[in-house]
């Protein structure tokens, strides 16, 4: 029997069409199916999942491919697939879901639902024969206690809109620095300091935390946590979780030592662990962290640039079928490659046991910096370098002959504005004009082209337009800061001002001045508030920081008593549990120590921007220009001199002129 085109053919997400051909009689998310649920009287089959998703293509081949799983599936359910980046806003409540049924969570997810959309059972990754005792206890218990799946589906979902929502804090509240402290020592019962990270497996790089450890010891000039921020920097960078060959990071290592990757790479992770490594090299001054950004910048040019000017998604896991193929080498091929080149190339990425994976497979990883290695080889280091530039032409170019990973060409607003910020994070170690058009193109693309109607998008594809959520709005606007920035043209610094205003509009909760992740239009069942910080930082901790700085950027007070009172509300939480809610004690560090206001103001301005963009300030926003119009340069002198001014929390220093 042939597999037969269903209703996802006319999509235009990567993940949707991946599905097109399965027998399962799959819709896209709809008010409309929803409708033909409630006509035929079927339960609903809401399945969620994304292109690189290795486990997502397991359970399809075992079971969305398996014609008597198939013949079930469309004979008692309305079967919908749901790309969870096209539409986070739908994967938020089905994943509170199952976390409140199961209490764990992850892709792909399943979950069971009324014909109204109320969720009533659900789960993550299921073989074949647990799928299908699991349908057929679901449409029993359909069939022989209806009142009970109805009981059922009106408490969950009232867990489901009670959740996460967070209630306004009318306490006194004063951050100071015993409370950070505090928070720290939480933080440090669970640094691994042999492998860097957090003590356990699987390992993510999780690099919104890292930023804030290493912002905490910058400020506080506390050498414990910096020790082990480098720790982790570097074991990173040596592990197999880093593509030592093409550059830029898998999503995480599925082991406590960063050896084997899951081998997607996602664009999110990467444009904040290139953020995270030039600010690092700006403060240590390792070459070995510029050298990772670089990878990373060559990674994004080479495959994630649409001509637009726009980034791409993801890159698969899998290729062939087969999980990591591309990436993976056997001894006999790089024998054969490289010849006499391979013994010392073997010790440099252990083609040994301590790179050995499976099969005959070796992933390539360091175990010795270059310093270290060469002087065991006996080497200089521009012998050294030459010899290691031929070696990784070789290699690119015989990769280059396999099947790639499959592409995900989507290109999401937030995704694209967190490695825009890491780009405007890396470019002053570069200051390369090849890299600030890449900026530019890129921020031309989200200001003209993600937005419809004065609106922003989420994402925008061939037959369809996904307005932007919270998340959207908050990390562009975050973005569009950076850019500001490093060009001091304050195009990009208004239209930060005017999502903002939008924002408000859209999203704020009037009552604890924090925002819901969706619009007032929504027609999902509950509207949810986004608060934790995970591998992306929570969409409320952005906007509040964004808030904070635009306030001081626009003298707006309203904003910074709005920040202020975000912030106030999510004490609790830190308290209880402080690597969560790390973007939050970010800006928490900012409010304790104040924002340092740095303003170049005169002819010569740009020219001496590059010098403290160059340098590593965590609290420091930069402002100026010839003739800046913005409040926060108000009264400050505009002539033909060139002059600082520096103030923090109020209190200015005496200014100096710039030659």
């Amino acid at each position: 029997m042939q597999l037969t085109t269903n209703n996802l053919s006319s999509e235009s997400s990567p993940y949707l069409l991946q599905h097109a051909q399965n027998p399962v009689h799959w819709q896209a998310w709809s008010d409309e199916v929803f409708d033909q649920a409630k006509k035929q009287n079927k339960l609903v089959l809401i399945s969620i999942g994304y292109s690189a998703c290795h486990w997502c293509h397991v359970m399809e081949h075992e079971c969305f491919e398996d014609f008597e799983v198939a013949e079930y599936m469309n004979k008692h359910f309305v079967n919908i697939k749901v790309d969870r980046e096209e539409r986070p806003d739908v994967d938020q409540i089905y994943m509170d879901a199952v976390q409140l049924m199961t209490q764990q969570g992850g892709w792909p997810l399943n979950c069971f639902a009324t014909a109204d959309g109320r969720p009533i059972y659900g789960g993550t990754y299921f073989p074949k024969k647990k799928w299908m005792d699991v349908m057929k206890a679901i449409v029993k218990t359909a069939e022989r206690e209806p009142i009970r799946i109805e009981e059922y589906a009106q408490k969950l979902s009232k867990g489901i809109q009670q959740n996460g929502i967070i209630l306004n804090n009318n306490m006194d509240f004063e951050a100071d620095e015993l409370l950070l402290q505090k928070n720290i020592s939480q933080w440090e019962r669970e640094f691994d300091w042999e492998n860097g990270g957090l003590k356990r497996a699987p390992k993510f790089p999780l690099p919104n935390h890292l930023s804030y450890l290493f912002a905490y010891g910058a400020k506080t000039n506390n050498d414990n946590v910096l020790k082990y921020l480098e720790l982790s920097l570097h074991k990173m960078a040596m592990g197999g979780i880093y593509d030592q060959i093409g550059g830029g990071f898998s999503r995480y290592a599925v082991d406590e030592i960063w050896k084997v990757p899951h081998f997607e790479k996602m664009l999110y992770d990467n444009g904040q662990l290139l953020g995270l490594y030039a600010n690092a090299f700006k403060h240590f001054k390792n070459p070995y962290y510029k050298e990772i950004c670089s990878g990373i910048i060559h990674w994004l040019k080479e495959e994630m640039v649409d001509e637009s000017g726009g980034f791409y998604s993801a890159l698969d896991a899998d290729s062939e079928g087969e999980e990591g193929k591309y990436y993976c080498w056997s001894k006999k091929e790089l024998e054969k490659l490289l010849k006499k080149d391979f013994q010392w190339v073997s010790d440099y990425y252990n083609v040994n046991p301590k790179g050995f994976w499976e099969e005959e497979k070796y992933i390539l990883l360091k175990t010795e910096t270059d310093p270290a290695f060469i002087k065991n080889k006996k080497w200089d280091m521009p012998t050294f370098q030459k010899k290691k530039a031929s070696i990784l032409k070789t290699l690119n170019t015989e990769r280059d002959k396999k099947i790639k990973p499959a592409l995900d060409n989507k290109m999401i607003s937030s995704w694209n504005a967190i490695m825009l910020k890491g780009l405007c994070e890396a470019y002053p170690i570069y200051k390369d004009k090849n890299l600030l058009a890449l900026i530019l193109k890129n921020a031309t693309w989200i200001v003209e082209e993600q937005t419809k109607n004065n609106l922003l998008l989420h994402c925008k594809t061939n037959n369809k337009n996904i307005a932007g959520f919270l998340e959207d709005y908050a990390l562009v606007i975050d973005a569009l800061i950076s850019v500001y920035q490093i060009t001091f043209e304050e195009k990009w610094l208004e239209h930060a001002k005017k999502l903002t205003e939008k924002s408000l509009a859209l999203f704020l909760d009037k009552e604890s001045k924090l925002m819901f992740f969706t619009s007032k239009e929504t027609s999902l069942i509950a509207r949810k508030m986004e608060v934790y910080d995970s591998v992306i930082p929570s969409s409320n901790s952005v906007m509040a920081t964004n808030l904070f700085h635009l306030g001081h950027f626009y003298r707006n007070e309203e904003w910074l008593k709005n920040a202020k009172q975000m912030i106030k509300n999510m004490q609790d939480q830190m308290n209880k549990y402080a690597p969560g809610y790390s973007n939050w004690a970010m800006l928490m560090l900012h409010v304790v120590y104040g924002v340092e206001e740095v303003c170049v103001i005169g002819e010569k301005a740009k020219k001496h921007l590059g010098s403290f963009s160059s340098e590593y300030h965590p609290s420091r926003i930069l402002c100026g220009g010839e003739k800046p119009t913005l409040p926060i340069a108000e009264y400050k002198i505009k002539n033909n001199k060139t002059i600082m001014y520096k103030c923090i929390k109020g209190s200015c220093l005496a200014p100096i002129e710039l030659k």
